[in-house]
């Protein structure tokens, strides 16, 4: 925090409207948390508003957080206290506020939007940097998404030269480029923002994903193993980067380590249950399921995290999670909601619902029962139109993986060898190579 002629500001010299040098002390240590992901953060804007009842950005940023721990009412609530004091604050702030209460209340598109504009006028409003990619993984309009990955890179490379070398932005800008393919790039920046603060684990996440894409799962299991061995297990990334590694146990043919990180990282029933909880759960789980490593844990605890998609669909990258955990647990009767309402957001014209969401439901639950030409028909195709239900490419691997086993087990051996070529080209990967000697080996008998 800084002080000058203009009143207390940030580190990146934006007004914060408090007097309160306390109270801006603990928002920008918290914001820095915020962004690498520390364990802690919610507690540090928590002291924010204890030092300064009327910082509103402070009661904004718990309601955002509280989202993420999967507590949206305490978020409504605290949105709607920032709604309340930012009427005095900066016109920063105030957008800042209303992009966050558009979040919370589940209209990720106008937020989007309003963020495109905001940082045209605010390059360093580095929250708003960190949100947009997560309105834009966890798809923010009714038809999807197809291009985010180049979207984001394009909102977010003019800002670069107000950032410098600020570990922040370079974190948040490394996810961009291993996204689009620039792997290379990716890394340097990751580094870089390590090399000052090496506790950022969005960072150290974007060096996991690049192990991934890049087809090294050695490295990336020595690399996450042991940045992950100073990391607080209570921090916000622990179960998903401990996603990470059992992702590269499974690809070095170590299904047991995948479990073990299931058991005491992941599973439901262990772990504060998060944003991502569901997701992480659910893939891991049907991943090993496809492969043939057997599941690690019972379904009916996943369940419990997704039946909300169930009661009331809509975000499309919760609800394809949702599927696997419904199909493969045996709970006919979630979904058939599921089903259900994807259908009805269909008939009221939503493209995203009508041409990926609805055929990848049916599919999913058309495998999880065995009926593989059905699940190989209804999946058919989606391949290309994967990204616009949200999430990293590593994310939406267990999908694209589903639609290549069904042509499979379908005997669509043709198709299965196309995919298999394509993701070969970009990446070296033993069991792709597993599975393309299968296809010709079954298509010759």
């Amino acid at each position: 925090m800084t002080q000058n002629g203009n009143g207390v500001k940030d580190r990146y010299e934006l007004p914060l409207t408090t007097e309160s040098h306390q109270a801006a002390d603990h928002y920008v240590d918290a914001l820095d948390m915020f962004i690498a992901q520390t364990y802690g953060v919610e507690q540090e804007f928590e002291r924010a508003v204890e030092a300064d009842e009327g910082l509103a950005v402070a009661h904004a940023a718990l309601g955002l957080l509280q989202l993420y721990r999967s507590a949206p009412e305490e978020a409504k609530k605290s949105v709607a206290r920032a709604r309340a004091l930012a009427v005095n604050a900066t016109k920063r702030e105030r957008q800042q506020v209303e992009a966050i209460d558009l979040m919370v209340n589940g209209r990720n598109d106008k937020a989007y939007r309003l963020i495109q504009e905001h940082l045209k006028e605010f390059p360093r409003d580095i929250l708003m940097v960190r949100l947009a990619s997560r309105v834009l993984i966890l798809g923010c309009s009714g038809a999807g998404v197809a291009n985010f990955p180049e979207e984001l890179l394009a909102m977010v490379k003019p800002l670069a030269s107000d950032y410098g070398e600020d570990w922040a932005f370079l974190g948040q800008y490394a996810f961009a480029h291993h996204e689009t393919g620039q792997f290379s790039d990716a890394l340097t920046y990751a580094e870089r923002s390590l090399e000052q603060r090496p506790d950022n684990a969005n960072a150290s996440h974007s060096v996991a994903h690049v192990f991934f894409e890049t087809g090294d799962p050695d490295g990336g299991s020595d690399f996450l193993g042991d940045w992950l061995d100073g990391y607080d297990r209570r921090g916000p990334f622990n179960v998903h980067l401990s996603w990470h590694q059992a992702l590269f146990q499974l690809a070095t043919g170590r299904p047991e380590n995948a479990v073990s990180l299931y058991e005491g990282h992941i599973r439901p029933s262990v772990i504060q249950k998060n944003f991502g909880s569901l997701q992480d759960a659910a893939s891991l789980m049907w991943r090993m399921k496809v492969y043939g490593d057997g599941e690690p844990g019972p379904w009916n605890e996943v369940l419990e995290i997704a039946r909300p998609a169930a009661e009331n669909p809509g975000p499309a990258f919760r609800d394809a999670h949702a599927a696997l955990a419904f199909a493969a647990g045996g709970h006919t009767e979630e979904m058939g909601k599921l089903i259900s309402g994807l259908n009805a957001m269909a008939g009221e014209g939503n493209a995203l619902s009508r041409e990926v969401m609805l055929p990848l439901a049916k599919g999913v639950e058309a495998f999880a029962n065995g009926a593989y030409d059905d699940a190989a028909d209804n999946l058919d195709g989606l391949v290309d139109q994967l990204a616009r239900i949200g999430g990293s490419h590593a994310q939406r691997e267990v999908f694209e993986d589903t639609i290549l086993e069904s042509y499979i087990r379908s005997g669509r051996f043709d198709k299965a060898q196309d995919l298999l070529h394509t993701r070969l080209k970009r990446r070296t990967s033993v069991r792709d190579e597993v599975w393309l000697e299968r296809t010709m080996g079954e298509a010759a008998d």
